[in-house]
């Protein structure tokens, strides 16, 4: 296990405050409330909503479309058009007044080799965004990145990157709020969770309710099996709260 709290200048600041996070997540979320995000598998369908009146634009994240193929109807009112955008790969679904059809569909081909069959509602609704996700592409990703140094020093690697607020080639992140759980004096809550190929990491607010000052140590907050743990602040006085991350094997625990 490595031992952060042996080198107290291997803790890493915060560049954020969690307030402010929250925040900018809020502003974030309220931001793209009317966006589709779609996760899908090779040779998946995919179903999304399209504008009748204005574009509609998808995207691949972490890929771009490379080839697409429809049924040319040979009825213009009856027919829409794809747009293939070269810089960033994306596409522009257009549909004509008058288009009859309830639904359009495609096949796409992405660059990295992946098909997708896509089936889209038409309704009278502004211009759409459609953000599709490859869970496979992430995988990769992950891997690559885990691969990059030896499995402690990835551990390591990963605890700096969720004590700055960054993201991870690959790893899914999810801001969570959970419960609150109990151990004699102390109270813990998962905060964050970075998960990818081979590594999960946590991050956990642990907070004193004694009336003492209490020492945290590796074997109060990590479970068996860590490979990684930092603390912030080790000594906690009554009603003070700290940061503590843990890195642990993916399937050690959900």
């Amino acid at each position: 296990m490595a031992r952060f709290l042996e080198n107290r200048a291997m803790v890493v600041p915060l560049r954020w405050s969690r307030e402010l996070l929250g925040l900018l997540l809020l502003c974030s979320a309220a931001a793209s409330a009317a966006d589709q995000y779609q996760m899908a598998a090779d040779n998946a369908r995919v179903e999304c909503k399209a504008s009748r009146r204005e574009l509609t634009r998808i995207s691949l994240i972490g890929d771009q479309f490379a080839s697409l193929n429809k049924i040319a109807v040979g009825t213009p009112y009856n027919d829409f058009s794809v747009a293939h955008e070269p810089v960033r790969g994306d596409i522009y679904l257009s549909v004509p007044e008058g288009f009859a059809p309830r639904t359009l569909s495609f096949f796409a081909t992405s660059k990295k080799g992946y098909v997708y069959k896509f089936v889209c509602t038409v309704s009278e609704t502004e211009a759409q965004q459609v953000f599709v996700t490859n869970p496979a592409i992430a995988t990769g990703e992950a891997a690559a990145w885990e691969n990059e140094t030896p499995l402690q020093t990835t551990a390591v690697r990963l605890i700096r990157a969720m004590a700055n607020l960054e993201t991870v080639d690959g790893y899914a992140v999810r801001q969570t709020a959970g419960p609150t759980d109990s151990v004699g004096t102390l109270s813990t809550r998962l905060m964050a969770e970075y998960r990818g190929a081979r590594l999960v990491g946590k991050s956990v607010r642990v907070m004193n309710r004694g009336s003492a000052a209490v020492s945290l140590t590796e074997d109060q907050v990590a479970p068996r099996g860590t490979l990684a743990v930092m603390i912030e602040t080790p000594e906690l006085a009554p009603g003070a709260a700290t940061m503590v991350y843990v890195v642990e094997p993916n399937g050690a625990s959900k």
